[in-house]
């Protein structure tokens, strides 16, 4: 009997030997995922057996990258996938999750309508509720703590964030402030400092956020100091121009082709860039392995940015 394919499309994935991430094309089956260089190649790369297998999520094996989820074989062999956006890992989760039910039960996949479990509402933009934390003013303060012997600089206290949600009507009780905390620390937002916290954050799949005096955190680091460039996204044929602001649009800087590329967004940049961003970043990966790493001014147009640029990376030439 043909497998029947469940789910597929483009991710990035670390590589089995290597340390790079590559984007390659996903294909999930009911018994195993096949992933392919390229949508159009007709033999995979390689094959990751449903069988036994194990999925987490999120995965913060790799705290420079967002979105990432871990499929773990039964011969203990690790896969790590990257995906677009939050709500593009959930999809792919909760359907490994079912096909790796399935094939323990002996049944067939079908999908499951059923009411959701508690989670973070849809339109609760994370990265802006940072920005908002991060406010000198009326965000969460900053403060030099001696815990565990050890002096902590730039923390907060687990209770002082929930409180801070709640005062910001950013949640209605405790519960809600917990579960928003831990949806940042999830996303790498919100960083654990010293063991209560650290062992918190490592209980089960899930990160777990602490609503205690002596769990402590910090925010997740941000790097600054990137040159400002004007930038042109054209779909036909589907490209970003840069530009020199100062010198107008005769003549780009460079450009990226963007067919067949994927944008993520990501929250640090590698070790070996030199310099420091802050904030609101996103990742393109071309069709050829090439790695840009841009900012946006905002959390919004960040998303806006990564909207149109798949848009074109889909459709254009």
């Amino acid at each position: 009997m043909e497998p029947t394919t469940i789910r597929e499309g483009y991710l990035v994935k670390k590589g089995t030997v290597l340390n790079s991430w590559k984007v390659v094309w996903v294909v999930l089956a009911d018994d195993a995922i096949e992933y392919y260089k390229k949508k159009t190649d007709s033999s995979p790369k390689g094959m990751i057996p449903m069988s036994g297998a194990a999925v987490t999520s999120p995965c913060q094996d790799f705290n420079k990258r967002m979105l990432v989820f871990k499929v773990s074989t039964a011969k203990k062999q690790d896969h790590f996938f990257q995906a677009t956006h939050l709500e593009e890992r959930e999809l792919w989760v909760k359907d490994l999750k079912r096909a790796i039910t399935c094939i323990e039960g002996g049944k067939k996949f079908a999908r499951k309508s059923t009411r959701r479990s508690i989670r973070l509402p849809e339109n609760v933009n994370l990265s802006e509720l940072y920005i908002l934390m991060k406010d000198q003013d009326t965000g969460v303060k900053e403060l030099k703590l001696e815990k565990e012997k050890r002096l902590f600089n730039h923390c907060f206290t687990g209770n002082i964030v929930v409180d801070w949600l709640i005062s910001q009507g950013k949640a209605r009780n405790r519960a809600e402030g917990l579960m928003l905390a831990t949806g940042l620390l999830n996303e790498g937002f919100l960083l654990p400092a010293g063991e209560l916290s650290k062992d918190g954050a490592e209980k089960g799949a899930e990160c777990v956020f602490l609503d205690q005096i002596d769990a402590l955190y910090y925010f997740g680091h941000r790097r600054k100091n990137w040159k400002v460039r004007k930038f042109i996204l054209r779909d036909d044929p589907a490209y970003i121009h840069y530009y020199d602001p100062t010198k107008g649009e005769e003549e780009p800087l460079g450009s990226i082709h963007l067919r067949g590329s994927v944008v993520t967004a990501v929250e640090y940049v590698p070790e070996a860039k030199r310099y420091e961003v802050d904030g609101n970043l996103f990742e393109i990966i071309t069709s050829d392995e090439i790695h840009y790493y841009l900012q946006a001014a905002s959390a919004n147009e960040r998303t806006d940015w990564i909207r149109a640029i798949q848009s074109v990376a889909k459709s254009g030439k």
